[in-house]
C-alpha cells in the first residue's frame, strides 16, 4: 500500500513541481513553524472584521519570512490573492515576475500574500529577494499548515478571496494574463 503512494509522489514530482507538504509537525531542520490556530485578532492598529464574519480558513496567525506575526483575519472583507508556492519550483520561479507585476498593477484594491512551504525558510527569503517578489508579505509556511486548511497539494496554486468572504483555491499554475483576469475581477 506505501509503494503506490511513493510512486505516485514521485511521478508527481517529475510532471512540474508537484509533490506533498511535510508532514504537519516536522519542520525542516532549522526552521520555525507558522503558528495556526483559531484564535481571533484582538486589538491593535486594524480592527479586523467581527469574528463571526471572518471564514474559517482565515482563522489563523502564521509567521513571515521576515520573522513577523500576520494574522489571517486581516484578510477578512476584503479583495486577496494567496499564492501558494516553493522556493526550488521551476514554474513558482517561472511566473513570479508576472505575478509581481499584476500584484503592483492591483496594489491598494487587492492585497497579495504568498505562502511558501516545502523548504527552508533562509530559502523562501532568499527566493523573494532574487526573484522580486518582495513587493508584498510572505508567509514561511514550513508545516504546510495552511496548504492543508486552503486543500493545496501542491505548487503553484493560489486562493482568490473575495470581499463578500467567498474563497475559491485553483491548484494549477495560471499565466500572467489569466492570473490578471481573476484578480481584476476581486477588484471589481
Amino acid at each position: 500500500m506505501r509503494r503506490p503512494a511513493l510512486v505516485l509522489a514521485a511521478l508527481l514530482l517529475l510532471a512540474g513541481c508537484g509533490g506533498t507538504p511535510a508532514p504537519a509537525g516536522q519542520p525542516e531542520p532549522g526552521t520555525t513553524a507558522p503558528r495556526t490556530t483559531s484564535a481571533t485578532a484582538t486589538g491593535g492598529s486594524s480592527s479586523p472584521a467581527p469574528a463571526a464574519a471572518v471564514p474559517e480558513k482565515l482563522q489563523f496567525t502564521a509567521m513571515t519570512v521576515d520573522g513577523k506575526d500576520f494574522r489571517g483575519e486581516s484578510l477578512a472583507g476584503k479583495p486577496a490573492v494567496l499564492w501558494f508556492w516553493a522556493p526550488w519550483c521551476p514554474k513558482c520561479r517561472r511566473e513570479a515576475s508576472g505575478l509581481a507585476e499584476v500584484a503592483k498593477r492591483h496594489e491598494g484594491k487587492v492585497t497579495f500574500v504568498g505562502v511558501a512551504a516545502q523548504d527552508r525558510v533562509e530559502a523562501m527569503r532568499d527566493f523573494v529577494q532574487k526573484r522580486g517578489v518582495g513587493g508584498f508579505t510572505h508567509l514561511a509556511d514550513t508545516e504546510a499548515a495552511l496548504w492543508k486548511r486552503f486543500g493545496v497539494t501542491y505548487q503553484p496554486a493560489y486562493a482568490f478571496l473575495s470581499a463578500d468572504g467567498t474563497i475559491e483555491t485553483e491548484t494549477k499554475q495560471l499565466g500572467k494574463d489569466a492570473l490578471a483576469a481573476r484578480v481584476a475581477g476581486l477588484a471589481g
